[in-house]
């Protein structure tokens, strides 16, 4: 596998931004990894959580030795704090992830296709809310989204709101927030409606993990209306440990499952 850190100027945020990408490569000496590459290979988008950036993965988990199983490309964007919005004051973080990045890719590795059979995402805690809010929003877009504690309700005081300038910044009036395109339950069931949702959804969440109550929430709304998924609740909290064991997984369902 390759890896790669690239830095470039994004339009939709008007600054230089990096990114994380690796990418399959063909080499028959590599010790203990895989070593074959397609002209054309599925790509997953993998989003960060709220204190980290988009080395995180790299850094904490094995990612790169599970790609190499299946010969996947994994991109890792930055989005900083931005809750993978176009934020109210701030920059255009939700078409920068959703838009620009897999436009950027696949211009600069043309291995990377546009096909929905050929993309995934997924994230953490508020990259497994900015996973499922794009998934939902790109009906077409992706054949698989994974959400792994993904902090999901950011209009529930309980579980993310703290009353801080911050968070009007990211999603304007706290009360405008149920029901709009950030609401990702009401984009849930307008996808249900509408026979939108990707092929493949998995969500999971440790039983220690104060944000269950958002996973569980999502859960029940799939199921209540029969939609086919994968739902793991086990013991865990919100850490790398659990995180680790679930994107392993995630990759075996969407990738090593026929």
């Amino acid at each position: 596998m390759a890896f790669l850190t690239m830095d470039f100027h994004s339009d939709a945020l008007g600054m230089a931004t990096a990114l994380s990408v690796i990418l399959p490569e063909s080499a028959k000496t590599q010790i203990g990894m895989g070593g074959s590459r397609a002209d054309h290979f599925p790509t997953l988008y993998l989003l960060h959580g709220l204190s980290d950036d988009h080395t995180i993965w790299a850094r904490r988990t094995s990612i790169e030795r599970y790609a190499s199983r299946y010969g996947i490309a994994v991109v890792m964007p930055n989005a900083h704090r931005s809750w993978y919005c176009d934020m109210a004051h701030g920059g255009n973080y939700y078409t920068y992830i959703a838009k620009e990045v897999p436009a950027v890719c696949r211009a600069f590795f043309r291995g990377m296709s546009d096909a929905p059979e050929m993309n995934y995402i997924a994230g953490l805690s508020m990259g497994g809310y900015g996973a499922l809010k794009i998934a939902l929003r790109s009906p077409g877009a992706f054949a698989g989204v994974a959400s792994f504690s993904g902090a999901m309700d950011p209009a529930n005081p309980k579980h993310v709101y703290n009353g801080s300038s911050y968070w009007a910044d990211v999603f304007g009036p706290f009360e405008n927030i149920r029901g709009s395109e950030n609401d990702v339950y009401a984009l849930a069931e307008n996808a249900i409606r509408e026979g939108t949702l990707p092929k493949k959804i998995y969500l999971s969440c440790g039983t220690e993990d104060s944000l269950l109550p958002c996973t569980r929430r999502m859960e029940e709304i799939l199921t209540a209306a029969n939609v086919p998924h994968r739902y793991r609740e086990a013991p865990g909290n919100h850490n790398w440990e659990f995180w680790d064991g679930e994107i392993e997984r995630t990759l075996d369902y969407f990738f090593g499952e026929t």
